[in-house]
Order: C-alpha cells, then structure tokens, then sequence
C-alpha cells in the first residue's frame, strides 16, 4: 500500500483477506475499507464488470485490492476462486461472507426453487467455503465474519425462506465458534438492520415503499466495524453484534 492513504485501524496491515459478495453493498465497502487498512484483500463476486470497478476505484484511491469473479454455488468454480486466494494472498486469515441471494414470498406461495436458490448461495456456498479454509485459519489465528441480517434473528411475514436461511447462517457460526474455541480462531455474526444497498432498494420496490436512504444504515458503517472487530486483540472476540438504523420504520 505505498503511497497509499493512512490506515484508520492500527494492526490489520499484512492480512490476507477473502471477501465475498463484493461486488456491490456491504461486500464492496468492506473490501475497500480492509485494504485502506492495509489488509491485503481478495474481493470476489458474480459480477466481473462490478468488481473491476472496484478495483479500478481502489487503485484509485492508492490502495491495492485483487479480485476474482467467481459463482460459490459451483464447486469448479470455488476451487478456481481458492487457487487464485492462496496464490494471491498466501493462506488466508480473515474470511468475510457478504454475499447473499433475496427472494420475497408468503410460505404458502413461495416456490421451492426459490427456496433451493437462497440456500444454494445462503448456507451450501459459506459452509463449503469455510470447511475449505480452515486449515487456511487455524495456521493463521484467523477470523471469519458472517454477514447475517435481522431477519437471521426474528423472521417478519413474506420472507419465510430468506429468514430460514439465515437462521441456518446462524447456527453455522454458532457451531463453528464453538468448534474453533481452542484453535484461536474467532468467529463473529454481524446482523444489520436495514442497509442503504442496491438489494435494499429493490426490496423497498417490491413493498411499495418511498426509497429513504438518509434513514438507512450505509454499507461503510459496515465496514467500520468489520474493521474494528478485526483490529480487537487475540485475547478478545465480538461473538454476535446486532445494527439497527436509528430511525426505524
């Protein structure tokens, strides 16, 4: 990161980082904070055409980001995404979850295939991910952060299957944690409460309701405290952290 701006968390420069869903949301802001950071971050997502932007955008910025698109659904192209991680960062030590799939429906309407899309990218594609680089994490005292929701919480009328995801996101990292507890790794869930993200709009669309932003979280509030959970000492982990926006509807 030479010449590149002053990191605003201390103790994150030389990290290797994997960040998913980062195309677009809360996924983009975090790759970019880490690497303001200093931590060496690989950003991936479905979108090339977004992810270059990304990376045009930190080279702009003086910062140094790489990036691989890459569908977590498919098992080829998960091991491509992991050669491409290792041969760009070595063995990884922070893993982000940020990507995500959203379907609305009543459970007594919803369709199954749905269903199978949102666990496909939900839960099989972090599950799959994580047990790939784990050896990754415990040779490194790592960190895994899973981008959960509210709904991962207290599930709301219309988004049965989403919710059900989520919950099973949840008792993953649950298990996980407790797994890890005497490896070093932490394992942390983050729930936002409604974010200022592309998805959000197009949620906000499909309830017929006036897009506000100004009321929402922003994807950098995020990545904030990604970073400064990251940043806490080896002796401390933030297990679950919840985000509400502070004008709530």
């Amino acid at each position: 990161m030479t010449g590149g701006p002053p990191p605003l968390v201390p103790g994150l420069a030389g990290r290797g980082a994997l960040v998913t869903g980062a195309s677009s949301g809360i996924g983009r802001a975090i790759s970019l904070r880490l690497a303001r950071d200093g931590v060496r971050v690989l950003a991936t997502g479905r979108n090339e055409q977004a992810l270059e932007s990304l990376a045009k955008e930190a080279d702009g910025a003086g910062l140094t980001l790489d990036h691989f698109p890459a569908d977590l659904t498919d098992a080829d192209e998960q091991t491509g995404l992991l050669d491409a991680v290792h041969g760009s960062l070595g063995a990884v030590s922070v893993l982000v979850h940020s990507a995500g799939a959203y379907r609305r429906g009543q459970v007594a309407q919803a369709r199954v295939t749905d269903l199978d899309l949102q666990f496909a990218v939900n839960v099989q594609a972090p599950y799959a991910l994580t047990q790939r680089l784990i050896p990754d994490l415990v040779c490194t005292s790592g960190d895994v952060v899973f981008v959960n929701s509210t709904q991962g919480l207290a599930a709301s009328a219309g988004v049965g299957q989403y919710a059900a995801t989520k919950h099973a996101l949840r008792a993953m990292a649950d298990s996980l944690r407790a797994e890890m507890s005497s490896s070093g790794v932490r394992v942390c869930s983050i729930y936002p409460g409604r974010t200022a993200t592309p998805m959000q709009e197009k949620i906000f669309q499909a309830e017929y309701r006036a897009w506000r932003p100004d009321c929402l979280l922003r994807p950098d509030d995020l990545a904030d405290i990604v970073a400064h959970t990251l940043a806490l000492p080896a002796r401390a982990q933030v297990t679950e952290l919840t985000v509400w926006p502070t004008q709530r509807s």
